[in-house]
């Protein structure tokens, strides 16, 4: 028998991957499923998007083969995003590459700094594909805990107390996934210290900074961040184009260059049509965000009411695209909950198991979901 490689062995199936099999059996059997698990905006793209990839067709290099590095004109305009959103400058010839989605970009920056052993801090909770993938490289995932009475925060005094000297990358998210904290300055500022001072590749995955947030920061506006600092974005979220895969890595010159060498080896560019459509949202004005932000802050509302009927708690000032959700003192673990709202009342959502041990006890709610379906769970309950 031909064997699969032993790296396989470290990692699991995604478990969207796997559940959502579950889920599409039981629509398939009739059942009336509604999905509040997955964070894949349903909104459409802004016309001048749709237009821009529509219009790209006849361009006469439309259909070959892209650079790595993606058009300049995107480059450019990806930087002009940075200026004018976060106060940050970036050279759009060296310090940005535009990415097939950021999820590849985890993937190519633990390809481009992890040697075989090397240990990663990973935070729990925390987005799956950390792990994962730092056990496809053969490095050694370290989690580092994120809790509640700490804001979601990292507790730098824990983080000094451990053994850091085979430590070359820390996994952030600000905006974290999946409890919608939002760190502030002064959190970057420490994250960048420590990574000057124990020379850790701090990388910040920042996809939901405008979704519900008043206070949009990327890492870079801490001082000395480009020294130590990578950050990953994406227009998944931002622009209603989850499934075009746009996504970008920021950094310094050297930092870029390491990645690409990994990402000009595993592509051949993105499509162009994509790139002149991506080109089109990023020059979106303020209203786009803020039309966006009134459909996302009724659902959400909607979600805290079923939320309610739940009896869990969650933070009403959380932001980003989902309600992390704490389940009432109950005898049953989260994904026993999610299996019998699932079962019963034929409502998926998302154990926080998924995240890492610390999710245990809670939720996370998608606001993925127009308000009809919001209600008609809420209906469920409610009868």
């Amino acid at each position: 028998m031909i064997q699969t490689a032993k790296r396989l062995e470290s990692v699991q199936e995604y478990y969207f991957s796997k559940k959502l099999r579950e889920v599409n059996q039981l629509i398939s059997e009739g059942k009336p499923i509604i999905n509040m698990g997955i964070g894949s905006p349903d909104l459409i793209p802004h016309s001048s998007v749709i237009d821009a990839i529509k219009n790209a067709m006849t361009d006469h290099k439309a259909h070959e083969y892209q650079s790595y590095q993606g058009l300049a004109e995107l480059r450019k305009e990806m930087t002009t995003f940075y200026q004018n959103q976060f106060d940050v400058s970036m050279d759009f010839a060296s310090e940005i590459l535009p990415l097939m989605g950021s999820k590849e970009g985890i993937m190519h920056i633990s390809m481009a700094f992890l040697n075989k052993s090397d240990e990663v801090l990973i935070p729990n909770p925390g987005y799956p594909t950390y792990a994962a993938v730092t056990e496809l490289v053969q490095a050694k995932p370290v989690f580092y805990d994120l809790t509640a009475a700490n804001n979601w925060m990292p507790d730098f005094e824990k983080l000094e107390q451990m053994n850091l000297s085979k430590v070359k990358i820390m996994w952030v998210c600000y905006p974290h996934m999946p409890t919608g904290a939002n760190a502030t300055l002064e959190v970057f500022e420490k994250l960048i210290a420590f990574g000057k001072k124990h020379q850790i590749l701090i990388v910040n995955d920042n996809p939901y900074s405008f979704v519900l947030n008043d206070n949009p920061m990327s890492i870079f506006q801490a001082k000395g961040a480009k020294d130590i600092a990578l950050e990953l974005n994406s227009l998944s979220k931002t622009f209603n184009m989850s499934g075009w895969r746009v996504g970008m890595v920021l950094g310094n010159k050297n930092f870029i260059d390491a990645v690409l060498k990994v990402k000009s080896n595993m592509d051949s560019g993105m499509f162009y049509g994509i790139q002149k459509g991506a080109v089109e949202a990023l020059k979106l004005k303020s209203d786009w965000f803020e039309n966006q932000n009134v459909i996302y802050s009724k659902r959400r509302e909607l979600i805290f009411e079923l939320s309610s009927q739940l009896k869990c708690s969650f933070n009403a000032k959380s932001v980003g695209l989902f309600v992390w959700a704490k389940l009432p003192n109950t005898s049953h673990s989260s994904e026993q909950f999610i299996d019998d709202l699932l079962h019963e009342k034929h409502l998926f959502v998302t154990p926080g198991t998924i995240f890492g041990s610390n999710g245990e006890g809670y939720i996370r709610f998608s606001l993925c979901v127009d308000e009809v379906k919001i209600n008609e769970a809420l209906s469920r309950f409610k009868a």
